[in-house]
């Protein structure tokens, strides 16, 4: 399958999506939730945030990758900015001794994505609740990226960032997102909930269709009308390979050839997070490909304060 946005169509009607997937031959593990997985080194079990040393997380562990766009959300609500500020370290400094390491890369979304020129059926995140956000949450994005090096890029979202820059070996995504946590093979750190979560490839290849059956709410993406989860785990739940084609007749059936074959690939596109530095030179123009800057919280100006 391949991936093909707006611009690279020439018309909107086309409906090509054009991004390579090997359902034949992914892997037949299962979706497990752990405290703690193998592979994933937990250096720090304390009891309060007092406890933590920044100076012992080791200097060679994995690199958490941190979508940083939940974190804004989660302390905008306080108080004061200090407090603020205090809440997002703490988040911070517990992420990095979960994961066992100093070094981390952060990402955060600045800009409409891609997406937004992929929606025709209905803009995408339109059910969004429209308003300014309290100041807090400028001035706490200002700091995270200046004090903590989180970077962005002009047409992805966070999520795409995180996906982008994960390797099998030597990297974690640290997100509390279901798109990045179960669309996304590996092992990944849920900060929101406190545990790990390893997604096999069958089962992040069975989500990405279940997402294409359903559609998104959180984001405004429809999917096949009433069509619920209930129904799409009994279409894919003992499916191996071919979903797609199972996919495709479904939203035939429901619109019609033509019109199904298009909301098909529009939807798939909402919903897919872009995984390879090819995927995203094809969507948005641009080579991704060494440009990670790894961060070292030991070299940062940043303390915990208890």
């Amino acid at each position: 399958m391949r991936f093909i946005t707006n611009k690279n169509r020439g018309s909107s009607k086309e409906c090509g999506v054009c991004i390579t997937l090997d359902t034949d031959t992914m892997d037949l593990g299962s979706r497990k939730r752990s405290a703690e997985p193998q592979g994933v080194p937990l250096f720090f079990k304390f009891k309060n945030m007092e406890e933590l040393d920044v100076l012992q997380l080791p200097d060679d562990g994995p690199i958490a990758l941190i979508d940083g766009d939940s974190l804004l959300y989660y302390e905008m609500g306080k108080p004061t900015l200090e407090k603020a500020i205090q809440g997002l370290n703490d988040r911070l400094f517990h992420i990095l001794s979960m994961c066992g390491t100093s070094r981390y890369a952060g990402f955060l979304t600045l800009s409409k994505c891609f997406r937004y020129d992929v929606a025709e059926t209905k803009s995408y995140k339109h059910n969004r609740k429209g308003g300014s956000k309290p100041p807090i949450f400028y001035a706490l994005r200002e700091y995270i990226q200046q004090e903590w090096k989180f970077d962005h890029q002009k047409g992805l979202e966070a999520d795409d960032l995180v996906a982008v820059h994960s390797k099998p070996n030597g990297t974690i995504i640290c997100s509390p997102d279901k798109d990045v946590l179960y669309q996304c093979a590996g092992t990944h750190y849920n900060f929101r909930t406190a545990e790990f979560i390893k997604t096999s490839k069958l089962e992040a290849n069975r989500f990405l269709w279940k997402q294409t059956l359903m559609g998104d709410a959180t984001d405004g993406i429809t999917g096949i009308p009433k069509l619920g989860p209930k129904t799409a785990d009994n279409l894919l739940k003992k499916v191996r390979s071919g979903f797609e084609k199972i996919v495709v007749e479904k939203y035939v059936e429901k619109f019609g050839y033509y019109e199904g074959v298009c909301k098909f690939a529009e939807t798939f596109k909402l919903v897919y997070i872009l995984k390879t530095y090819e995927q995203v030179e094809n969507v948005i123009g641009i080579d991704l490909s060494g440009s990670l800057a790894v961060n070292d919280i030991k070299h940062l100006n940043i303390t915990y304060v208890g």
